[in-house]
């Protein structure tokens, strides 16, 4: 029946600073942008290089993601990368602060965590 992941939908406070961060800091392929009037929102269309995608939506003062505690729902979103140090170096370029590098105990990869620029946990998993 499923055959994978389509697409997943973010919304954000900011919307410039979330599409140079989803286009210039993590380099996802614009498909398309459309501004809304009747919503007063954008919604752009993001590509990772897998065909997966990623809708980022902007909306007029939305209210803020609940961080502490975590809140039941989506807990995080996980990009696969091969070189996981070459991807945290380009993240710290850009001065995104990483967390410390883990190993997942049940598959022995390597992973870590950072924030979009609405504190989203976005991780990166090493394959």
């Amino acid at each position: 029946m499923l055959k994978g992941t389509h697409h997943v939908a973010i919304i954000c406070s900011d919307y410039k600073t979330s599409k140079r961060f989803y286009t210039e800091v993590l380099g996802l392929e614009i498909l398309a942008e459309n501004y809304r009037a009747e919503r007063d929102s954008y919604k752009l269309d993001l590509a990772l290089p897998d065909g997966t995608q990623i809708e980022l939506f902007s909306f007029p003062n939305p209210p803020a993601r609940p961080s502490r505690p975590e809140a039941q729902g989506l807990r995080h979103l996980a990009f696969q990368v091969e070189d996981l140090d070459a991807a945290i170096d380009r993240l710290t370029s850009f001065n995104i602060e990483v967390e410390p590098v883990r190993v997942d105990e049940f598959t022995g990869k390597r992973f870590t965590f950072f924030q979009d620029p609405d504190q989203l946990p976005l991780e990166l998993y090493e394959v």
